[in-house]
């Protein structure tokens, strides 16, 4: 599966690892590239989220859990 040609694209990054095992298991399958599979899985689950990304309890206590980690003030 190919993507349309007029369509934009954004790099992201995995580890090589996971890559690789992505790769083997992709064989023989209708995916051409790691990144096709990869962008087919993103689109599926973001199809399924059925309800808003986080309530407010859950976007405060990620908030509280990332300034527990330092990443935020």
């Amino acid at each position: 599966m190919k993507a349309s040609p007029a369509s934009t694209t954004r790099t992201i990054r995995i580890p090589e690892e996971l890559a690789r095992k992505l790769e083997s298991r992709l064989e023989g399958s209708a995916f051409d590239s790691v990144d096709a599979f990869v962008a087919f899985v993103l689109g599926r689950l973001l199809e399924e989220q059925s309800g808003p990304g986080f309530s407010e309890e859950d976007e405060r206590a990620l908030k509280e859990r990332l300034r527990s980690l330092g990443y935020i003030d």
